[in-house]
């Protein structure tokens, strides 16, 4: 048998996937993955969701709350006391939330905060809630907001 031969015929054994193949294998299991994990719930004695009311005394009792709004928005208004970090960024800055606090998640009308919840939730954190309403609703409500910065 001669050396082309022979070459030829390994090269015929090992075919092998594109990379690409593998790549697009991975991310269909991992989409099916999470597709198949039941919804992110709070852990102990918290709701999903809680009313500005129940959020501010929760603020009043010590919990950390988080504002996923844009930097524009929240130097519009925002809660005194609270932390943003924009729900695009949020898991990047996982690490600058407390864990052994409960926190809760406010937006300006609620549909960011249920989003940023259950990013929190599906990396561990065990307390989290979202704010109903968001601080629209907590500043119609009378309660205490701050401006700029």
């Amino acid at each position: 048998m001669s050396k082309k031969t022979s070459k030829q015929a390994l090269q015929k054994k090992r075919k092998t996937s594109p990379v690409w193949v593998w790549l697009v294998a991975g991310a269909a299991v991992l989409a099916i993955l999470f597709l198949a994990l039941p919804p992110a719930t709070p852990s102990g004695n918290i709701s999903a969701e809680v009313t500005v009311e129940t959020a501010a005394q929760m603020r009043d009792e010590g919990a950390f709350i988080l504002d996923v709004r844009e930097q524009s928005e929240w130097d519009q208004f925002h809660i005194p006391g609270s932390t943003l970090i924009p729900l695009g960024s949020l898991s990047q800055n996982l690490g600058s939330l407390p864990k052994d606090q409960t926190i809760v998640v406010v937006c300006r009308t609620g549909n960011r905060s249920a989003e940023g919840r259950d990013i929190l939730l599906r990396a561990g954190y065990l307390d989290v809630t979202s704010m109903d309403g968001g601080v629209t609703d907590w500043k119609t409500k009378g309660f205490p907001i701050e401006t700029g910065r």
